[in-house]
Formats: structure tokens, sequence, C-alpha cells
């Protein structure tokens, strides 16, 4: 069959045309739309071989999009995973978003709590708990709150 004629081929580039998407998730969603899973797989294969569905593109724009609503590598890390993006494409990805995670971390929690200080062990605990949800790891969590 033609990629002109098809039509799994042509929905995914519908989808890719609207954001990237890694390649299991487009495989997902065309299945979901009604194709095979092998249908589906072959095409997302083909788009992938003519560089037009990238995994490491994909992993680029998560993490500038998860790290400007100021979510910490570990969590995004966590959530490509999820996606079934590889380690090697999901580390440089933040590696080549050269983010300041200190700074990020920062800002948010100057966003959400201001300038004060924790009143007891239970609030500065919570605070704690929040920047960890967020995905700052164990260093930014001490250099923010000590």
């Amino acid at each position: 069959m033609s990629s002109a004629a098809d039509p799994a081929r042509e929905a995914a580039l519908r989808l890719l045309a609207r954001r990237e998407h890694g390649h299991g998730e487009l495989v997902d969603k065309l299945a979901r739309k009604g194709w095979t899973k092998d249908d589906a797989l072959r095409a997302v294969d083909r788009l992938a071989e003519q560089d037009l569905q990238s995994d490491a593109r994909y992993a680029e724009g998560f993490v500038r999009s998860r790290a400007g609503k100021a979510y910490g590598p570990l969590r995004i890390r966590a959530e490509l995973a999820e996606r079934g993006i590889d380690r090697g494409q999901v580390e440089a990805a933040i590696n080549a978003a050269d983010i300041d995670w200190l700074a990020r971390a920062a800002d948010w929690f100057e966003r959400r709590y201001g300038g004060e200080q924790p009143g007891d062990l239970k609030e500065k605990a919570r605070r704690q708990r929040a920047l960890a949800r967020r995905g700052f790891d164990h260093a930014i969590v001490r250099e923010l709150l000590g």
C-alpha cells in the first residue's frame, strides 16, 4: 500500500500536525481510533523512519513544557518513562534544556508560599513534600528549606 493511500499514516500525520507525540502514544491513539495495533505500529514506524515522528523531539518539547510549569527533573523523567520514552532520550532532553532547576524550584516556592518561613516542623515537612511531589530532588529541597 502506498503511503498516500494509507489512512492510518494520514491520521497519524494529522495528530502530529497538532503537536509532537511519542511513538507509543501515537500508536495507542490510532488503535483507539479503530486501526489495528499492527497497522498503527507500521504507520508510526514509517513516520519515524522519515523523521516525521521523533521521540527525541517529543521528549525535548515535553521537558520544556513541564519545566515551564515548575515541575522538576525527577517528575519529568518519571512521566516520560510512563510514556515509553527511552531513558537515554530523556536524559539527553533534560541535559539539552539546560535548566537551572534550583531557580525553577525557588520561583515556584516563592509564588506558592511567599517569603514566609514555615512556622513549625509540620509545615516545613509539608512544603518539603510539595517540592518532592513536583519532582525536585533532596538537594534542592534542602537548599530552599535548610
